[in-house]
C-alpha cells in the first residue's frame, strides 16, 4: 500500500500546479492574491464534470450550515470551498499529496476562505482525524488510486456519526476490455485500482454503510467530453483548466479515459450511503 501511495503523491506533485493557476489568473485579468471562488472552478474541481458533477452530487445530500462535512482526497480544495461557500459550513479536506494541501490552503487564502476550510495530509484508509467527527464525508475521483476498498470505507465509516452520509464520485469499470495509459488518475496500471460499482457496495456493507442511492452518470460525461473536445478545437487551451494539472501528457490521458468511457469500460459513477447505528 505504501508504495502505491508513495507512487500516487508522486503522479499528482510532478507539476508546480500553484504557479500554473497563479499564471492563468493573472492571464485572465485577475489579482492572483484577490480571487472569487467562482474563478478557479475551471481548474479546481479534478473530476468528470467539474463544477457541474460536484453541484449535481451536493443537490441529492441535505446539507446544513451546523455540519462538519470531509472531503477525502480533497485535492486542490474546489469542492471543498463550494460546500464551504454555498451551505456555510466548516470542511476539512485530507489529500495525499503535500504539494496538493499546500495548493489547496494557498487557494482558499487567495479566495478570503481560510477560516471555513482546513487541509491535512493525510491517507484515505488512516484518516488523521478522530472517531465520529463528521455528519458528511466525500470521495470525488478517488478510489481508482486506492487498492484497498475495504479499508477506505471502514475509515469513511469510522470518522462518521451515526446517521451520517457518504458520497461517493468515482470512476469505476463497468465493462470488459482493457484500459489504455495513461489515464488522468495513472501514468500506468500500478498506480491504477479500478473496480466496479459491486465492489464498492460490497466494502461499504462491510463497513456498516448502507446504500441509498446510486446513478451511472456515463451520458453527463460524455456531454461533458464533447464540450472539452470543442473547446480543444476551437484554438490554443484557455488559461485555466483541468490541463494545468495533468503535464505534457494530457492529450494521451483525456483521449484514452474518453474512448474508455464511450467503449463502456469505465463510467462515472455517483453512490450515496448512509452511516448506520452502531
Amino acid at each position: 500500500m505504501r508504495d502505491i501511495e508513495s507512487g500516487v503523491s508522486q503522479h499528482y506533485a510532478s507539476y508546480d500546479v500553484l504557479s500554473r493557476i497563479r499564471a492563468g489568473l493573472a492571464e485572465m485579468g485577475h489579482d492572483p492574491d484577490r480571487v472569487s471562488p467562482d474563478a478557479l472552478k475551471p481548474v479546481d474541481e479534478f473530476h468528470i464534470g467539474g463544477a457541474e458533477a460536484t453541484s449535481a452530487l451536493l443537490e441529492k445530500l441535505s446539507i446544513r450550515p451546523d455540519m462538519e462535512v470531509l472531503d477525502i482526497g480533497s485535492g486542490i480544495g474546489g469542492p471543498a470551498r463550494m460546500i464551504a461557500a454555498r451551505y456555510g459550513c466548516h470542511v476539512t479536506g485530507v489529500d495525499l499529496t503535500p504539494h496538493f494541501v499546500e495548493t489547496a490552503r494557498a487557494l482558499s487564502t487567495m479566495c478570503g476562505m481560510a477560516d471555513r476550510v482546513r487541509f491535512e495530509v493525510g491517507s484515505a484508509v488512516a484518516l488523521p482525524l478522530g472517531d465520529a467527527s463528521f455528519d458528511l464525508a466525500l470521495l470525488l475521483h478517488v478510489g481508482m488510486n486506492v487498492p484497498d476498498k475495504a479499508a477506505l470505507f471502514r475509515e469513511a465509516r469510522r470518522v462518521l456519526r451515526d446517521r451520517g452520509t457518504f458520497a461517493v464520485y468515482d470512476v469505476m469499470r463497468t465493462g470488459d476490455g482493457d484500459l489504455s495509459f495513461p489515464v488522468p488518475w495513472a501514468e500506468t496500471p500500478d498506480l491504477s485500482a479500478l473496480e466496479t460499482p459491486e465492489t464498492y457496495r460490497h466494502a461499504a456493507r462491510g463497513a456498516g454503510l448502507a446504500l441509498q442511492a446510486e446513478e451511472n452518470r456515463r451520458d453527463v460525461a460524455l456531454d461533458f467530453f464533447a464540450r472539452l473536445q470543442a473547446q480543444a478545437a476551437s484554438g490554443a487551451p484557455p488559461p485555466l483548466g483541468l490541463h494545468n494539472l495533468m503535464g505534457p501528457t494530457v492529450k494521451e490521458k483525456v483521449a484514452n479515459m474518453i474512448a474508455a468511457v464511450r467503449a463502456g469500460t469505465i463510467a462515472p459513477i455517483q453512490i450515496i450511503f448512509s452511516a448506520a447505528y452502531h
